[in-house]
Formats: structure tokens, C-alpha cells, sequence
């Protein structure tokens, strides 16, 4: 085992680390991969142990410091493309049979729905335009 290189060490130690980056979906194993690939590339030119540990946590330490805010932005992004029910909040609604706080109908994208009044004391008589709140299950929650 004195034999093997200090190169091949950290590529097992890559590797080592890139098994938890595939099980648990942590980028952050990965991060630690790509660190150690780089104490390998700074082994294989022959420097010592101290510039190949140091390699390595400079390495991880950017990758952590840069790559997880860019991700952590990305992923609080909303699509900008709303579909299925989200498209539907905010829209507007004729009411098609009385709608209070039990229950009613309206037209909503040419289908029609069931519906409620989020104030259970208002209700809208037939030909209002409303407005989708919020979907729930099959009925519109209309204000």
C-alpha cells in the first residue's frame, strides 16, 4: 500500500465522495469530488502534502462559497411559466349560477366550475365577473 501514490489516494477519495453526491443529492459531496480531483492533479506534479490538503480545502471551500448561492437563487425562482391550477389564480370568472359561501358555479377559461365566495357572507348573482383567488381540489375560490 506505501506504493500507491499520493494521486491515486485523492481519486479514491473523489470517487469516495461522489457515492454520497449520487445517494443523497447533496451538492455539496460534490464540491469535496471536484477538491480532491484537484489534490490530485497538485499530487501528480509532485508537490508535498501540505500544498495538496491545502489544494483541496482552498478548492472546496470556493466551490461552496460561489456555486451553492448561485444554486440557492436559482432553485427560489418561481417558473415563470404558471400551469395547471397556478394558471388560473388571478383570472377572471362569470358566474354562471349563484356563488356564495357554500357553494355556486362560474365559467373559468371556458370551463365551468364549481365555486366559492372567500367572504362566506358575499355572494354574486349571475353575469358578475369575479376573481380566482385560489383553487381547492375542483372548486374556485372566487372574491
Amino acid at each position: 500500500m506505501d506504493n500507491i501514490d499520493a494521486w491515486v489516494w485523492w481519486l479514491v477519495g473523489a470517487v469516495g465522495l461522489g457515492i454520497p453526491l449520487v445517494v443523497t443529492a447533496m451538492p455539496e459531496f460534490g464540491m469535496f469530488a471536484v477538491g480532491a480531483v484537484a489534490a490530485a492533479i497538485v499530487a501528480g506534479f509532485g508537490f508535498g502534502i501540505v500544498a495538496q490538503v491545502l489544494t483541496f480545502v482552498v478548492v472546496s471551500v470556493a466551490l461552496i462559497a460561489v456555486v451553492r448561492p448561485i444554486a440557492a437563487r436559482h432553485n427560489r425562482q418561481r417558473p415563470e411559466l404558471a400551469t395547471g391550477v397556478d394558471a388560473l389564480k388571478g383570472k377572471q370568472a362569470v358566474v354562471l349560477e349563484r356563488v356564495d359561501g357554500s357553494g355556486g358555479r362560474v365559467k373559468l377559461a371556458g370551463e365551468i366550475w364549481s365555486a366559492r365566495a372567500l367572504d362566506t357572507d358575499r355572494v354574486y348573482e349571475v353575469g358578475e365577473q369575479v376573481d380566482v383567488v385560489d383553487i381547492e381540489g375542483a372548486t374556485a375560490i372566487v372574491i
